[in-house]
């Protein structure tokens, strides 16, 4: 049995497109899916309980999505165990094929290749979207795709998800580049953020999960991939690229800066883009 963990905080919005892009193909005993909606002040969980088995639902007061993943782990019962967002859209067949592929057992952790959905986004948006898709960064679906999945082995690195920001981040430095793996055939649906100002909150949020990984765990961080400074600057050779390199270099600029800021400030919080979630 597969198991499926999907954290949820006030997601009603869009639960019902994730569990709607999964359930129908799976086979009866095939998958157990566990939605642990936090801190939700809206229907997330009462949607989801729509769906029947093989959904089960949890709920806690406690809005913060490391803690969901522990709830759902705790109640999860089976291996291969697939973690993914609430706004992601995998399908039964990418669930299948990310468990056939950790059954081999060279590899302990695999994601699927993200899809962005661009649909409605700003150029500037599509822009970014489109620099970062010719960067190493591409290539690592965990941290890009929504979508993680490990096999019991993999899931014994660690015991229990820290409190911080970034647990794919945290996933994937659990494993060295050769024990991970990210599948072409295999995808997931993204949704970015529609506008440059949301775009900027999310990657602010990026950075400073990443800056936090890398002063808890410096040690783990080495396993983080290949940095993409030097691809970076050799599209600077391309004149047709530079309006796009300029946008995507000041967001990434600002985003740091706020990451950085936010580090010194000791402040937390949770930069939330709701305009890809608005049509869904």
């Amino acid at each position: 049995m597969i198991s499926v963990v999907i954290p949820a905080h006030n997601e009603s919005s869009v639960i019902a497109r994730t569990l709607q892009s999964i359930i129908p193909g799976a086979r009866p005993g095939e998958l157990d899916v566990i939605v642990v909606c936090n801190g939700c002040s809206d229907d997330t969980a009462a949607v989801a309980r729509r769906f029947g088995p093989p959904v089960r639902v949890l709920e806690t007061n406690i809005a913060a999505k490391t803690h969901a993943l522990n709830l759902g782990d705790e109640a999860a019962r089976g291996f291969p165990r697939i973690y993914a967002d609430a706004d992601v859209v995998i399908t039964m067949e990418t669930i299948r094929t990310l468990a056939r592929r950790l059954e081999r057992g060279d590899v302990l952790a695999v994601a699927p290749t993200p899809n962005f959905d661009l649909a409605g986004c700003s150029w500037p948006v599509r822009a970014c979207y489109e620099i970062r898709s010719l960067l190493p960064s591409a290539q690592e679906g965990i941290g890009g795709s929504g979508v993680y999945a490990l096999s019991e082995a993999g899931r014994s690195r660690f015991r229990e998800f820290p409190t911080l920001t970034a647990d794919d981040g945290y996933v994937r430095i659990q494993f060295q580049p050769e024990e991970r793996k990210t599948l072409r055939s295999a995808s997931s649906t993204v949704f970015p953020p529609r506008t440059i100002k949301d775009l900027i909150a999310t990657k602010t949020r990026a950075h400073y999960g990443s800056f936090e990984l890398a002063g808890r765990f410096p040690r783990l961080w080495q396993n983080r991939g290949v940095s993409n400074n030097k691809s970076l600057m050799r599209l600077f050779r391309d004149p047709r690229l530079w309006c796009k390199l300029a946008v995507y270099c000041l967001v990434t600029t600002i985003a740091k800066h706020r990451a950085k800021n936010r580090l010194r400030s000791a402040t937390t919080g949770w930069e939330r883009d709701n305009t890809s979630r608005a049509t869904a």
